[in-house]
């Protein structure tokens, strides 16, 4: 493409960037089909603004924290994805704490400034994923991962954080698990215990016992008593607690050896169905009611005198 159509050399760029956090590749722009002298011609005059060889800010270097993990991922070869302690921030699973970025790869490479890099990685396509434009290891690779690099303090509370997400699937932790067998570290070990662990903590109620540790809940924090596991047939779900005149519902999630992504599918399906029809539903976690009960007795609370009041002629 000639350097005399700055219009259309500067739109490319524009959109290139525009779906990834404002940054691009040179090979990205050279697969657009633009040619090196119209790319060298913006990096001398400030419209692109290198980040890592080969890797540009467009426009200007002021990224938030997605721009700057995409500039990593591109900067670290074809197949890199974002991984270890920064999936873990992508996902949710940990606070972001502004240090050295992960990214893993199944190259040879040597990491860049900024860049930790976890090279000869074997990333199976089924450890891949895309959130937010990015390509990043998979929540159940990411905690695998992170086995083997924290605490095993900060891995339990990831493990909570991805049950509270509803993005905890044990049957895809086991089989990245799987896939990663053999590898060196503490990592396997670590992560086996923590399962075991929250296990312990959080399947020592049934269902039941959860759905009546609830009401007890309810009962010492004088609220009025729900109806129970109550069925739409409309809809061919059940509810867990329900208040009908101030339409509030409540689901109990316990930590369920059969937590799939259809459950979470379904469980977000009916989430919404229920919100669509005018109810406010709060989900409370194992934790949330056996070692917040007061943290879930107010926001229940507000939720009945709000849904009380709106109802009110």
């Amino acid at each position: 493409m000639p350097d005399d159509a700055p219009r259309s050399v500067d739109r490319v760029i524009g959109e290139l960037a525009a779906g990834q956090h404002g940054v691009v590749s040179r090979s990205q722009l050279l697969g657009a089909g633009l040619g090196a002298k119209p790319i060298a011609s913006r990096v001398r005059n400030g419209r692109l603004l290198r980040l890592h060889p080969g890797v540009y800010a467009v426009g200007h270097a002021q990224l938030r924290r997605e721009g700057r993990w995409l500039a990593a991922v591109l900067a670290s070869g074809p197949g890199a994805v974002l991984s270890h302690r920064s999936a873990a921030s992508l996902h949710g699973l940990r606070p972001h704490n502004g240090a050295a970025i992960d990214v893993a790869t199944a190259a040879h490479r040597t990491g860049l400034d900024g860049i930790r890099l976890h090279a000869r990685q074997r990333l199976d396509d089924a450890d891949r994923t895309r959130a937010d434009g990015m390509p990043v290891t998979t929540v159940a690779r990411t905690l695998v991962d992170l086995a083997g690099i924290v605490p095993a303090d900060q891995l339990l509370r990831a493990l909570r954080r991805a049950e509270e997400l509803r993005s905890f699937d044990l049957r895809t932790i086991e089989a990245a698990l799987a896939r990663t067998a053999g590898r060196r570290g503490r990592g396997h070990a670590a992560m086996h215990a923590a399962l075991n662990e929250a296990r312990a903590r959080a399947t020592q109620l049934t269902r039941r016992e959860l759905e009546e540790r609830f009401l007890t809940l309810v009962t010492r924090a004088r609220l009025p008593q729900p109806r129970t596991n109550v069925w739409f047939p409309a809809h061919a779900f059940e509810v867990d607690a329900l208040w009908r005149e101030p339409r509030v519902a409540v689901e109990l999630d316990g930590w369920e050896h059969h937590r799939t992504r259809d459950a979470f599918h379904r469980d977000r399906s009916k989430s919404n169905t229920l919100t669509l029809e005018g109810w406010t539903v709060l989900r409370f976690t194992h934790d949330d009611v056996v070692r917040r009960p007061a943290e879930t007795a107010a926001a229940l609370r507000a939720a009945l005198a709000r849904g009380a009041s709106s109802s009110v002629p």
